[in-house]
């Protein structure tokens, strides 16, 4: 890199080597017109002479230079993957914002890879988490105002795409085990904090049946929505340990395959996950409808995003997945909660 002196209306397509500083006094301005590493446009040639310029300190770049714009646009343009609005570059920064509801996904590791070179600073929302249109999911700079072309290339292959998976319009279906509330005896709460939790991804509702504590009533439910093409069907209650819980045999009876079965993710540890052909049955502990959040979300997430999670990767969420100041049975603050909505 070289710094020249050149003639204003010779510098346009170059980068200023310093800050410009413009004062006005009219309206009590002074600061930094131009910033260091600023392009030079032609509509800024005008400017520039108001504030009393006539030449100006440019960079000229050497064989295998990058200015920092141009290396955080290349990896913008690596990065930005569906669902995303790029905003930049400015400064050597840029930024990626969701252009709708969805789940954030992108590999972590691609991230820690970047960021092994202290010249590139990448930050990013977590990973699998629920995100707002609009949202800023990512942003990522050079530190430096010139970096090697070796250094934007290196960036270049590692990096992978990050993205907003949309959510899925799908239909719902709840069944809600429990003697006591088919009998009328304790009134059902699980419907409606279903309804709230569904709305949230644009999900229809495909009905509610309540059920005694039986396999066969809890299988012939379920049996029904399938027969409906239901996307997801939600059991509720009868999951922990107890003689009467047979929520769990229910659906292993119904289900072609056992995604997993606990989850180790507090509240919700008895959570399953199962599928019967193009639909997915979840057996979601009582504790759904007594806290706000719990680990029935991150699965909701995932499912409407059309990410299913594996055996593997589920092993892996006791990090993270405990709530904190759990003072009482609702769980106010959780340290998963970043992950829901």
């Amino acid at each position: 890199m070289k710094v020249h002196t050149v003639p204003v209306s010779e510098s346009v397509g170059l980068h200023l080597s310093h800050d410009v500083t413009q004062v006005d006094v009219v309206n009590g301005f002074k600061g930094a017109r131009f910033c260091r590493g600023h392009q030079i446009r032609k509509e800024d040639v005008p400017i520039l002479r108001s504030m009393g310029r006539e030449e100006l300190a440019v960079l000229l770049l050497e064989e295998g230079e990058v200015h920092e714009d141009d290396a955080s646009l290349r990896l913008a343009r690596c990065l930005q993957g569906s669902g995303l609005m790029l905003e930049g570059p400015s400064e050597g920064k840029c930024s990626l914002f969701a252009t709708h509801r969805g789940l954030l996904s992108f590999d972590e590791e691609v991230v820690h890879a970047i960021n092994e070179d202290t010249d590139w600073v990448l930050a990013t929302l977590p990973p699998n988490i629920s995100v707002e249109k609009g949202e800023r999911v990512a942003s990522f700079r050079i530190a430096p105002l010139i970096v090697k072309e070796d250094q934007v290339a290196r960036v270049e292959k590692l990096a992978t795409p990050v993205s907003v998976l949309p959510f899925r319009p799908y239909s719902v279906a709840l069944v809600t085990t429990g003697k006591e509330i088919a009998e009328g005896l304790v009134q059902d709460a699980f419907e409606p904090q279903l309804r709230k939790k569904i709305q949230f991804y644009g999900a229809s509702f495909a009905g509610h049946s309540v059920v005694g504590d039986s396999k066969d009533e809890i299988t012939k439910a379920v049996r029904s929505f399938l027969a409906e093409e239901t996307s997801i069907i939600i059991c509720t209650g009868g999951m922990s340990i107890d003689v009467e819980d047979r929520t769990p045999e229910a659906i292993v009876n119904i289900a072609d395959d056992v995604i997993f079965r606990g989850i180790p993710v507090l509240p919700g540890s008895n959570l399953m996950l199962a599928r019967t052909n193009e639909s997915y049955i979840i057996g979601a502990p009582a504790c759904v409808v007594a806290c706000h959040h719990t680990s029935l979300d991150l699965i909701l997430d995932r499912l409407f995003a059309g990410v299913v999670p594996i055996q593997k990767e589920i092993r892996r969420w006791g990090v993270g997945g405990l709530c904190r100041s759990c003072t009482t049975c609702f769980y106010p603050v959780c340290s998963f909660a970043s992950r829901m909505h």
